[in-house]
């Protein structure tokens, strides 16, 4: 697996599944989020995916210092992540867990079921400089690490 060194050794690896603390009520459930507590940074920016049509596509970028945190809220979808030598299929369906994207991986995501709904966490507010959108100056970046 190839190890890329950004700010800290960073790889697919490190991208993961986070169980969220549930709460069940006959009320109805909740689930909650600290900064890091749950997930390994601050929060700095909220933003959500929804109204997807059948068949859309959305991300296909890479962040170079941005971690984020992606939840499927409502419906489902998958996140395919890259690290420039292997790739991951995440499948998201439960608003209780979580993706932990850690900085550059490249991602997009796609299958996403009607009414589903993508909120994302992440650790800095936007930057235009810190995306690639570009897949082959990614694989340059990653090449060069």
């Amino acid at each position: 697996m190839l190890l890329l060194k950004v700010g800290g050794i960073v790889s697919l690896q490190k991208c993961k599944i986070i169980d969220l603390p549930k709460i069940v009520d006959p009320r109805g459930s909740l689930t909650f989020i600290e900064n890091s507590r749950h997930i390994p940074f601050d929060i700095q920016r909220v933003y959500y995916l929804y109204d997807v049509p059948g068949g859309a596509e959305r991300g296909a970028h890479a962040h170079k210092t941005l971690h984020q945190f992606i939840v499927a809220m409502s419906g489902s979808f998958d996140v395919v992540l890259d690290d420039g030598e292997s790739q991951k299929r995440f499948h998201l369906n439960r608003s209780f867990n979580g993706l932990y994207v850690c900085p550059m991986m490249w991602r997009y995501l796609d299958n996403f079921s009607s009414g589903a709904v993508c909120m994302v966490l992440a650790s800095g507010v936007y930057d235009e400089s810190d995306y690639f959108r570009d897949y082959r100056a990614f694989l340059t970046a990653v090449q060069q690490r």
